[in-house]
């Protein structure tokens, strides 16, 4: 038996095609799975911030936001919002860009790296993109990011302690420093098995074939 293949995800939570990568990740790897041969996969989400410059509480909506970031038009931030918002519905996901709340993301890293320690990932990572993108939820504040731990099977009084003493903080950011040495300057990027990049929201067949072929690549014989 192969060990898993590890990929590991660099991604923000405020990022709309980090969250269309991850589900299409996971309908990738869940087409592998029903393989006679099916690979063994491990995930392992790390810390991106897209723009750690952002206020906890931003006035305004998210086409606001991204007139002022990118130095685009209004009509050209929605313009984008509408792209996003369809390629999201083809991955099965509804996204609610007019009631999402535009924040600092630091301290939801801080809960993602607290949720890994407990085993629970995975479970933090769907909870704060789907509150975040579609149900307006505000994932910058530490009581709302408690609520969302608990929301996520984790115990709220141990998810307050982590966030505010902010002892994760240096896990978000040995995430950051690796992503920088590994010259990643956009999210999302998976890195399968720490030999291939792959950058962008990428469709689920591609990642059922990068992992079937990593998969077959380590059954085939050593060259003699």
């Amino acid at each position: 038996m192969s060990e898993a293949i590890k990929i590991d995800v660099w991604s923000d939570i405020a990022c709309p095609w980090c969250y269309i990568g991850k589900r299409n990740l996971e309908n990738g790897l869940a087409a592998a799975s029903a393989d006679p041969d099916a690979p063994a996969v491990e995930v392992t989400y790390h810390s991106f911030e897209l723009a750690p410059d952002t206020p906890v509480d931003f006035e305004g909506g998210e086409s606001d936001y991204l007139a002022e970031h990118k130095g685009i038009s209004p009509d050209q931030a929605q313009e984008m919002l509408s792209r996003v918002t369809g390629v999201a519905a083809d991955a099965g996901l509804t996204y609610r860009f007019d009631l999402l709340r535009h924040t600092n993301t630091v301290k939801a890293h801080e809960l993602l790296h607290f949720a890994k320690s407990q085993g629970r990932q995975h479970e933090m990572a769907e909870r704060l993109m789907a509150a975040y993108f579609t149900e307006g939820r505000h994932v910058g504040r530490i009581d709302d990011l408690v609520a969302l731990a608990e929301d996520a099977g984790l115990d709220g009084d141990a998810a307050r302690e982590a966030l505010e003493s902010g002892r994760h903080l240096q896990d978000v950011r040995a995430d950051q420093a690796q992503a920088a040495a590994y010259g990643i300057n956009g999210v999302p990027f998976f890195v399968i098995d720490g030999k291939y990049g792959v950058s962008g929201a990428q469709p689920a067949e591609a990642f059922s074939q990068i992992v079937r072929q990593v998969w077959s690549e380590r059954s085939e014989p050593a060259a003699s």
